[in-house]
């Protein structure tokens, strides 16, 4: 953007100080809804700010151990926008299963499937045709008989039917008679103000980028199965005998965990009205997505946590599991723990569903309200995996990031929440220890030209190690980075600003990277440039230790660019000295710091500890006074 745009934008939105945030890169996508007023130089939505929502009525018929699903749903989308839309996109997310879908992943013969299978579709009750997609297999363009007007609404009648697949991942048959349904269901895709309609491909490797909506979501199944999934049981009463029915609402408001239903009231039929099907009905408000899990012999295990100290409200927290899943008998209190935790210290905001569910299977994947887990040996393991996936509720889905394009804006915080409260659980040694092992070591060992592109790359475009480190470990420093620099109570200060700008809305990188600096009334562009649009590193030297009357003249480089923290630790005859420096030494001289320190004592070596955030190269890192 040139000078006198930014002037001119500035002063129409009253703000001070938005020319420096020109120094940071932005598409022109991003620049054009800056000038339409939908987004601003301040972080915050703009005057003319808009997203689409929808309404969905959904019902499906599951009869396990047939994989065969059918369904049929109602949408009501609400074009809130400023634009006539003369066609929708469907996203159709399940057909990466059929063979011919694009994939950046690997599967076996147990992926495959037909895919999702559209039956009809009404358009406002007036059928149309839809020819299911012969390429680009998980959108398909929907032209409507009369256009969508700004301010209107349009109704959607869909049937359709799927086979689950085999295979267990994100969803699948985790068992015979035990499934998982994600995404299951056709959807609009997301219209908003800086790219209009998301076509991008889902291929099962990114994640998702959804509205917000409302939804009634009815789930047929034989007697003997329990359901789970997003939201709200509405008819406990029509679905389960009493004494479980009474056990369910008795956890809601009890701390200590109540076993539901247990391996042997399963087995024994004593748990859900012995109706051949059961509907059963569920309701969520302002969410991003529904998923469900299904099982006649999972174990259902509740309790409650309050999560906000000036309302005392509390929210159910449950896990449904195979008994011989030995870490989820603890679930449920890993969950009231984690829970707690976020709502009162990171990101310290209560946590804003009325539950939490915890279904043992194969994904370690998020869903609103839900979280699909894998089982381990390993209780540390299982406990951070169940943090992290936990974490996510507050991103994305308490703010609606584009996962799709911006990994780093969900998973790089929940890998920050999943230290800090790691920290919490473990202790700052083991959580340190853990956290270098599993997000950080490969990265910074790897000297690949991948391992080096911007945080920035758009999630979509990068697969494997440039993938994954871009998404978890590297920007989960970066949020680090940012705490030291700022200190807890500004950082928490511009967080919570960022997360209640945006909460139920669709924020972008450059909302964050200006909220940030119009909250902190600094300019943290050559933060953000350093971390987020550099091909930086970590790695620090130290280049020279010299005499200077009294004061020992110190060097230190930064040669990979990042504006990283560090301890400089002096060591004496018969002391040790460590002090910290933030990232705020860089801020002004981001290639070389220079130290003076003035002591009595000889100083017998120095040493650059760059702590959790690790170093490509040790060997500069240190110096001893051989002169002794």
């Amino acid at each position: 953007m040139r000078p006198a745009s930014c002037f001119i934008i500035c002063l129409l939105t009253g703000i001070s100080f938005h020319l420096s945030a020109q120094q940071l890169y932005m598409p022109r996508n991003v620049k054009q809804a800056i000038a339409k007023g939908t987004r601003s130089l301040n972080g915050m939505p703009g005057p003319h700010y808009w997203q689409n929502r929808g309404r969905y009525t959904i019902s499906i018929i599951v009869q396990p151990p047939s994989r065969a699903i059918t369904g049929h749903e109602t949408i009501t989308y609400y074009n809130n926008s400023p634009d006539t839309l003369r066609y929708l996109i469907l996203r159709l997310i399940l057909n990466v299963h059929k063979p011919e879908a694009l994939r950046y992943m690997d599967v076996d013969s147990n992926w495959f499937t037909e895919g999702t299978v559209v039956d009809r579709v009404l358009v406002n009750g007036q059928n149309v045709d839809f020819e299911n997609p012969r390429y680009h297999f998980t959108w398909q363009q929907l032209p409507l008989p009369d256009a969508l007007l700004p301010h209107d609404s349009v109704q959607l009648t869909i049937d359709w039917h799927f086979t689950l697949a085999r295979s267990h991942g994100r969803e699948g048959v985790i068992d015979s008679t035990t499934f998982y349904l994600a995404y299951f269901y056709p959807r609009i895709a997301v219209y908003d103000d800086y790219n209009g309609w998301d076509r991008l491909d889902f291929t099962g490797y990114q994640e998702f980028y959804n509205d917000f909506n409302d939804y009634q979501l009815l789930v047929k199944v034989p007697k003997n199965f329990v359901v789970w999934a997003t939201g709200e049981l509405q008819n406990p009463d029509g679905v389960l005998q009493p004494e479980i029915a009474n056990r369910l609402k008795a956890s809601y408001q009890q701390d200590d965990v109540v076993h539901v239903a247990t391996l042997d009231d399963m087995l024994q039929h004593r748990v859900t009205l012995p109706n051949d099907v059961n509907t059963w009905q569920w309701t969520a408000h302002d969410v991003s997505d529904v998923a469900l899990a299904i099982s006649d012999h999972d174990v259902w295990d509740a309790a409650s946590v309050v999560v906000d100290s000036a309302t005392m409200r509390r929210v159910s927290v449950q896990a449904a599991y195979n008994d011989t899943a030995a870490d989820f008998h603890r679930a449920v209190d890993i969950g009231r723990y984690t829970l707690s935790w976020y709502s009162r210290m990171w990101p310290g905001v209560p946590y804003p569903y009325p539950k939490m569910t915890v279904v043992q299977g194969y994904a370690d994947m998020e869903y609103p309200m839900m979280v699909n887990d894998a089982t381990t040996s390993n209780l540390y393991f299982s406990q951070l995996v169940e943090n992290h996936e936990i974490g996510h509720i507050y991103f994305p889905f308490y703010m609606g990031t584009n996962e799709s394009r911006y990994a780093f804006m969900d998973e790089g915080w929940a890998t920050t929440l999943e230290y800090w409260i790691g920290e919490a659980e473990r202790g700052k040694e083991a959580a340190d220890s853990f956290y270098k092992q599993f997000r950080i070591t490969r990265w910074i060992h790897d000297p690949a030209q991948e391992e080096d592109l911007p945080i920035i790359t758009p999630s979509n475009v990068v697969r494997g190690v440039a993938y994954g480190n871009n998404a978890y470990g590297k920007p989960s420093l970066a949020y680090l980075a940012l705490r030291d620099l700022l200190g807890d109570s500004l950082f928490r200060k511009c967080l919570h600003a960022y997360m209640q700008r945006w909460h139920g809305k669709h924020p972008i990188p450059w909302d964050f990277f200006y909220t940030f600096n119009s909250v902190s009334n600094r300019n943290l562009n050559p933060f953000w440039n350093s971390w987020f649009f550099s091909n930086g590193y970590d790695d620090l030297a130290l280049t020279q230790v010299k005499k200077a009357g009294k004061d020992v003249v110190i060097t230190i480089k930064n040669v990979g660019g990042f504006m990283m923290p560090f301890d400089l630790v002096v060591q004496y005859a018969r002391r040790q000295q460590r002090i910290h420096y933030s990232p705020a030494v860089w801020l002004q001289h981001p290639e070389t710091f220079t130290i003076r320190l003035t002591s009595t004592e000889p100083i017998q070596s120095l040493y650059v500890d760059p702590g959790i955030f690790m170093d490509a190269n040790m060997q500069d890192n240190s110096w001893k006074n051989i002169s002794r």
